[in-house]
């Protein structure tokens, strides 16, 4: 098997049927893996997917708060941009173009870890860099870790169910997954520490670092507005973390083939480029997947892409040294 045929944990409903088609689960399954997943009791291998669910947990607070005791119009304002605009940017920035594909290149360690702390920290680099590459090569095929034809519950607890892992992955092929980690600057399990923790992450070092993150932006938050502005803007960040959790399923047309001629020029897969995503994050997915290892995916005069902008300001300022721009060949191959 190639490696990334293998390199996620299949779900208990596995990938495809024996004729190669993709097997799609009742919500009843699916939200029977999701709780076995979750069980760390059963095996702490199970810790990562846990941990990714007790942070929203963790949010859900916040954001009451500011619904019941803190609302203003003003202040809704600041959760709308903090939400939409800065997180929606940062993921792209960051986990999407940095560290799964490479499209930039840091000066130094200090300012990757400037980037990677830039917002309050949502999403482990782990559960999105390896899904993702395995995304890329099986786009809407048996083995995509979100397929759109799945259906929405398949999509949306993807993190906990299709993106994990393999538990029993070889020391080689483990050597794999950390070259594709390498660069994002997460410390990795040794291949002893990942039979015991089933995971590149250690849980230690992945707890304390969300610690010192959320006391940090809280910190900033309270000295700004006081509680009020802290809870609004940690709630919009679960707000965040909760609907990124239905993009692709989105960004891949609901399963359909939504693709528009002149709009959506990739024709391997379903993807398919859409305003609200382009607008706030330069998520353009569908120049996305047709160069995706490009710093830019908003190609055309109306696509507006603040990933791109942050990553030429970084490089204008010396924080970014390389980058790749794909908008060129687009052109002259499309337009």
């Amino acid at each position: 098997m190639a490696f990334l045929d293998h390199v996620l944990q299949a779900p208990a409903y596995g990938w495809q049927d024996g004729e190669g088609s993709l097997v799609k689960p009742r919500n009843s399954q699916i939200f029977k893996e999701f709780f076995n997943r979750l069980n760390v009791f059963k095996t702490r291998k199970n810790w990562l997917p846990f941990f990714n669910w007790l942070r929203i947990l963790c949010l859900a607070p916040f954001f009451l708060l500011f619904i019941f005791k803190f609302f203003t119009p003003l202040l809704l304002l600041y959760g709308f941009l903090y939400s939409m605009i800065i997180m929606g940017t940062h993921g792209t920035v960051w986990l999407h173009r940095y560290c799964t594909h490479g499209a930039y290149k840091f000066r130094n360690k200090f300012w990757r870890f400037f980037t990677q702390n830039l917002t309050i920290n949502a999403i482990p680099e782990e559960t999105y860099v390896i899904s993702h590459h395995v995304h890329h090569a099986k786009s809407d095929q048996p083995g995509d870790p979100y397929n759109a034809q799945g259906g929405f519950l398949y999509c949306f607890l993807a993190d906990v169910n299709h993106q994990p892992i393999a538990k029993d992955l070889t020391e080689s092929d483990y050597g794999r997954v950390k070259k594709l980690m390498a660069h994002t600057g997460v410390r990795a399990n040794n291949y002893r520490q990942y039979q015991r923790w089933g995971s590149y992450a250690n849980p230690w070092r992945t707890v304390l670092s969300w610690v010192l993150n959320w006391g940090f932006w809280y910190l900033v938050f309270y000295l700004i507005g006081g509680n009020a502005l802290a809870c609004t803007l940690f709630g919009a960040a679960g707000f965040w973390a909760v609907g990124v959790r239905t993009f692709n399923y989105e960004g891949h047309g609901k399963g359909k083939d939504k693709r528009r001629d002149g709009v959506d020029f990739n024709r391997k897969d379903q993807s398919v480029n859409q305003i609200w995503p382009g607008l706030v994050a330069g998520e353009w997915h569908n120049n996305h997947h047709l160069y995706p290892k490009s710093a830019r995916s908003g190609f055309k005069a109306y696509q507006v892409d603040m990933a791109w902008y942050y990553i030429r300001l970084m490089n204008r300022l010396g924080a970014v040294i390389s980058y790749r721009d794909d908008k060129k060949q687009f052109k002259e191959k499309y337009l």
